[in-house]
């Protein structure tokens, strides 16, 4: 998974007049009463803390995109606990895990979700299994973890519990982790995995942006007549451009318009970027 740097970012005692922080990111949507469940709680169990919505627009059960946009997020929120619940595999065999990163804790399904969340945050320097009862809800849902296992654990960390506490260690290297994105170099240029679209209809690439560097001003995506640029008016209304995004990888948009309409590409396809 392709993921942006992470700035430099070192745990520290939390503030005493901010209290501590807890990020949330799922794909539960807002037509229900799952999100307000999971600040209900910890509401109930950490009312200092305060909690920031990354998203809850994630498209159902879609692991990579919940990945990417937890991993190009993170490492700009504060230092806290952060959590992340796509889980098509709620209730199976699959492990809840808590991974600790030299830029706080992360909290989920090991699905795939949190690996590059945890490399953008420093890396994991420690993971258990979130087994421990004493910190779960009472009850626990085969089908709501996020509610009566990741929201209480989170909790607990933010109040300054050890991670050691809520299960037994985890191997790291036992996490599952997501496929890694196709990127290939080409002699005309490159081809690589469409990693996200964004709400404006961006494609986002899964290579680095200095990759365009070798290329020329005029270049074609997907066969597509496209301009090497910086931005968006870099063209004009109606027009391809290829550019450095905020998260440091390839992207195309359309001036304004819709790039992902205009080329006829998903998440997964595998896109050409040559010179033109």
């Amino acid at each position: 998974m392709a993921s942006i740097a992470a700035r430099p970012a070192q745990p520290r005692d939390h503030d005493a007049v901010t209290g501590p922080w807890i990020s949330l990111t799922t794909d539960y949507g807002l037509a229900d009463g799952f999100v307000a469940a999971c600040h209900g709680v910890l509401a109930r169990l950490a009312p200092a803390a305060r909690v920031i919505d990354v998203t809850h627009l994630i498209p159902p059960a879609d692991v990579r995109r919940g990945a990417a946009v937890l991993a190009q997020t993170v490492p700009y929120l504060p230092v806290g606990v952060h959590v992340a619940v796509v889980d098509p595999g709620v209730g199976s065999a699959r492990r809840g895990v808590g991974l600790a990163t030299p830029g706080g804790f992360l909290v989920g399904p090991d699905n795939g979700l949190l690996p590059a969340a945890a490399e953008a945050l420093g890396g994991i320097t420690a993971a258990v299994e979130l087994t421990n009862p004493e910190w779960l809800a009472p009850q626990v849902s085969r089908t709501f973890h996020g509610r009566d296992v990741f929201a209480p654990v989170a909790a607990r960390l933010a109040l300054g519990a050890p991670l050691a506490g809520a299960g037994p260690a985890v191997d790291p290297d036992t996490l599952v982790r997501l496929p890694v994105p196709v990127l290939r170099r080409t002699a005309e240029g490159f081809a690589a995995e469409v990693l996200t679209v964004d709400h404006f209809g961006n494609v986002q690439l899964a290579a680095p942006a200095e990759l365009l560097n070798g290329l020329p001003t005029r270049v074609r995506v997907a066969g597509r007549a496209a301009v090497r640029g910086r931005t968006f008016a870099d063209v004009p209304a109606g027009d391809l451009v290829a550019y450095a995004d905020s998260a440091g990888l390839v992207a195309v948009a359309v001036h304004a318009g819709r790039a992902v309409d205009l080329l006829g590409v998903r998440p997964g396809d595998v896109l050409p970027v040559t010179g033109g």
